[in-house]
């Protein structure tokens, strides 16, 4: 199977895509009928219900015309095409895997609208957002506490001594994990920023006691990235160069990336509408310097395989070990319920708002993360399927738009990977997946 092989989507994509009943007892009797005709009964009726289906829904990603050419039904590039065309991106890079290999490969668009702008590939660099909370924050986090140097019930004036007596000593590395601190976000500037950051969010009037609610916030990793300095005494770009990403063997994975790979890195918009290389798109990472805990890291699609390969390997890539297994199965596992609607582990997301990758079939166990520039990342152990999704986003107000893209992406690339019946990752031939990228 080549990158550029388009995926069909499996009849159980079509029918949680295509069928416009909503009572699960309507759909479930005309299964019950659709199963039993001939296969040329069956495609005329499919085909008719999506015609009819994308007339009443004129805000899908698919188009009538596209879906009926041959070969063409429901795939993961038209998808990026269609987003490209509407404005939504420049361009797309996925990846579908799993422990060890790479499934299936996609690149579509150019680095910008310009037209001679480079095209996109799996060695493009990203900024890659809040994916550094995951990426950079939360494994240097984890490699703290797998050495001993600190445990997930510190509080956080042991590493902070600027919270003593401000009535938050009840928080712990652990709420700054999963966003249970209470603490609010804050705009960051001044001479010394991190000091005053910290000096302003010890000194908040509002807040939230700790371990009560999930409230997202960038300064529980913009501390924890702070909390990887002080305790190992470098930064938290040294410190996950030397422990992660070298071990790791990646090659674009980085902060602050230098001038001459700006020809290769995608652009974002920045706060005046302009296009920016290189220079991390979120303004308070920018301020702190562009080694940040919540932002401010580049990396592309095929770093962030291996990163994925080895979450699913336990820990291990190529014989090297970056984390141990129970490591990695602490990080991923849920720490925080909240009604059922909020599921958090370390870091990771399990199901949240914020959840719109984990698509329609990512299991439970799943987790993954977004990133505000255009990237996400979701991981299944149980599915042993992951996806990458690195964006040159250009519309940022359509949020709902860019949502849907990232959940049917991932619904389709499960549906067509993962075989249900037999709990076993496919091609779309039934032989064993040929490799794509190392």
């Amino acid at each position: 199977m080549s990158a550029s092989t388009p995926i069909i989507a499996p009849d159980h994509v079509a029918k949680a895509y295509c069928i416009p009943f909503e009572s699960p007892l309507a759909r479930g009797l005309f299964w019950r009928f659709f199963k039993q005709q001939t296969p040329g009964v069956a495609v005329y009726i499919l085909r008719t219900i999506v015609i009819l289906f994308l007339f009443s829904h004129s805000s899908l990603l698919f188009a009538s015309d596209e879906l009926l050419d041959s070969g063409r039904t429901l795939t993961i590039d038209f998808l990026l095409e269609q987003a490209i065309s509407r404005n939504l991106i420049a361009g797309g890079v996925v990846v579908v895997g799993k422990h060890d290999t790479v499934l299936y490969s996609v690149a579509r668009g150019r680095l910008s609208h310009a037209p001679d702008a480079p095209p996109l590939d799996e060695r493009t660099i990203f900024d890659v957002a809040s994916l550094t909370k995951v990426l950079a924050t939360t494994p240097a986090v984890m490699k703290l506490l797998e050495e001993g140097q600190i445990t997930l019930m510190d509080p956080l004036t042991r590493w902070f001594p600027e919270f003593s007596g401000s009535g938050r000593e009840d928080i712990t590395i652990l709420n700054l994990l999963t966003h249970t601190s209470g603490l609010n976000d804050i705009e960051i500037a001044g001479a010394e920023p991190l000091a005053s950051a910290i000096s302003e969010v010890a000194t908040q009037k509002k807040w939230y006691p700790p371990g009560k609610r999930f409230h997202y916030a960038d300064i529980n990793f913009i501390l924890l990235g702070e909390l990887v300095h002080r305790v190992s005494g470098v930064g938290l770009d040294e410190f996950c160069r030397e422990h992660i990403y070298i071990p790791l063997n990646t090659q674009e994975t980085m902060f602050l990336p230098p001038n001459n790979l700006s020809g290769n890195i995608a652009p974002t918009l920045s706060t005046h509408n302009e296009l920016s290389s290189g220079t991390v798109q979120d303004t308070n990472s920018r301020h702190l310097g562009g080694v940040a805990g919540h932002a401010g890291l580049f990396s592309s699609a095929a770093d962030i395989t291996r990163f994925a390969r080895m979450i699913l390997n336990n820990g291990i890539l190529a014989g090297q070990s970056i984390f141990s297994e129970h490591i990695v199965t602490q990080m991923t596992a849920p720490y925080f319920y909240s009604n059922g609607k909020v599921v958090r582990g370390l870091g990771w997301d399990i199901n949240s708002p914020f959840s719109a990758p984990k698509g329609s079939y990512f299991s439970d166990m799943s987790f993954g993360h977004t990133g505000y520039s255009g990237a996400s990342l979701w991981i299944d152990p149980q599915r042993d399927l992951f996806v990458v999704l690195l964006t040159t986003r250009l519309d940022y107000q359509n949020t709902k738009m860019f949502n849907r893209l990232r959940h049917d992406i991932s619904s389709l690339a499960v549906a067509a990977f993962w075989n249900k019946s037999r709990g076993e990752v496919v091609t779309e031939n039934g032989s064993p997946p040929e490799p794509l990228m190392p």
